[in-house]
């Protein structure tokens, strides 16, 4: 995680959590991690290649509203691994997950504009973009828009 993604600043540049400076940070992460994964409703994957077993990225559901069955996704990938369609073979997989083994009813994400791959990801797993809301959110650029995407199980 530490030498694939984490600690590089090109892939951390639209998210919401701090480039890794060094590896004992990303060790501290892991650590809080893992005991999540005892809870069921707890959406958090390493994205590994399948031939070699590396990682190299993670999605995870980063809100989860059961009461009116939606998931907001999030993801990231090591910039080595770009434009390689590994994105959204990971997408697609865990909105399956989403829809048919958790039964949720709409999946959800979104993206900095100035970050246009990340909605190319998300149209190409079938997402309709749904508007951009102004000065939303906050990433490691600052105070920014949000392009919102969802897709519904119907």
């Amino acid at each position: 995680m530490y030498r694939n993604w984490a600690s590089d600043p090109e892939v951390t540049k639209y998210l919401t959590w701090p480039t890794h400076t060094g590896e004992a940070i990303t060790e501290g992460i892991l650590r809080e991690w893992v005991p999540h994964y005892e809870e069921p409703c707890y959406y958090h994957w390493a994205i590994v290649l399948k031939d070699s077993g590396e990682p190299v990225g993670s999605i995870a559901v980063m809100s989860l509203d059961e009461r009116v069955e939606k998931a907001t996704v999030g993801y990231c990938l090591g910039r080595a691994w770009w434009h390689r369609g590994f994105m959204t073979e990971a997408l697609n997989l865990v909105i399956d997950f989403l829809f048919n083994r958790v039964g949720l009813q709409r999946v959800e994400a979104y993206h900095d504009p100035r970050n246009p791959h990340s909605g190319a990801v998300m149209r190409k797993c079938g997402m309709t973009y749904e508007g951009t809301l102004r000065a939303s959110d906050r990433n490691n650029r600052g105070i920014c828009d949000a392009c919102w995407y969802a897709i519904l199980k119907e």
